[in-house]
């Protein structure tokens, strides 16, 4: 007889999912409705809402939200509540997010601030709004994070510095909320080609130019060799942001979700490596260019 845990039946049932303009976030909340959900697409545009209506096959509602604004927090929670009533929250699928990719010498104070306003504070504004509706719902909480929570990264610092925090968020939120029976779960993707990649480029490319010529200087060549080959790598994954859904449906439905899931070679690579190898080991091993390359091999 298998032991596996037994998965609970998605229909009918509400979940939310921020950051689904595109990417993981869009994937998934298509996703969610192809399978019996009722996805609350969390978008912040209205035409991001009406696009991804039209393209479901399920059930899917938008709902206009800024994970920065509290006013628009506020505003979702308000409309939530309408649409589902006394039914509660069966998830909350927190995946709104940035990268900032640059030398940490050259982010500009507004560039982080951003960077952890977006990934983090926002994401604590989004689950103290929804925590009532969660309990209603007998719901659960999935964080995604990424496999940069684990270990971080030459130029990716900003957003490392994101992922961590948002690991011990979980950590804490998981303790805190066990007397509760609401679980939290962390997702953690590798490397997948998505909109972000392009968006980081643009970004890490902004942020360096406004740096002073002599630090520019110092960082320009390692830095673009960075973005190229970690690029080229994320175009070669295998792991698409239809697996990610996957999974995060996995985390849904599992009567005993895992607190993690790690999704690709590299993710699973960076979580091993930080647990088994001290720190020197690992700052040769990513003192290259090709960081995803050395994750993968």
């Amino acid at each position: 007889m298998s032991t596996s845990p037994v998965p609970t039946s998605p229909a009918g049932r509400a979940v939310l999912i921020t950051g689904a303009s595109s990417g993981l976030g869009e994937a998934c909340a298509l996703h969610m409705s192809r399978v019996g959900f009722h996805a609350l697409a969390g978008v912040r545009r209205p035409e991001d809402g009406e696009r991804l209506r039209a393209a479901a096959t399920g059930r899917l509602t938008p709902v206009i939200i800024d994970v920065t604004d509290e006013k628009s927090v506020l505003a979702a929670v308000h409309e939530v509540t309408e649409l589902i009533g006394d039914a509660g929250l069966w998830g909350l699928v927190n995946n709104a997010g940035i990268a900032v990719t640059a030398p940490l010498e050259c982010v500009p104070a507004e560039q982080m601030r951003r960077q952890l306003d977006i990934n983090v504070i926002g994401h604590v504004q989004v689950i103290q709004g929804f925590l009532p509706l969660l309990r209603a719902g007998a719901g659960r909480i999935v964080n995604v994070s990424s496999g940069l929570g684990n270990v971080a990264l030459p130029y990716l610092g900003a957003y490392a510095a994101s992922q961590f925090a948002k690991e011990a968020l979980s950590d804490a939120l998981r303790r805190e909320l066990a007397p509760q029976r609401i679980p939290v779960v962390v997702i953690q993707p590798g490397a997948v080609l998505t909109p972000l990649w392009s968006k980081m480029s643009d970004t890490g490319h902004q942020v360096l130019m406004g740096a002073p010529e002599p630090v520019q200087e110092l960082y320009r060549r390692p830095f673009l060799g960075f973005m190229e080959a970690n690029e080229t790598s994320a175009r070669s994954s295998r792991t698409t942001p239809d697996d990610v859904a996957r999974v995060i449906f996995r985390a849904l439905v599992a009567k005993r979700p895992r607190t993690r899931y790690t999704i690709g070679r590299d993710a699973t690579g960076s979580r091993v490596l930080s647990r088994l190898l001290p720190d020197r080991a690992l700052d040769r091993i990513f003192g290259g260019t090709s960081v995803w390359t050395n994750l993968r091999n």
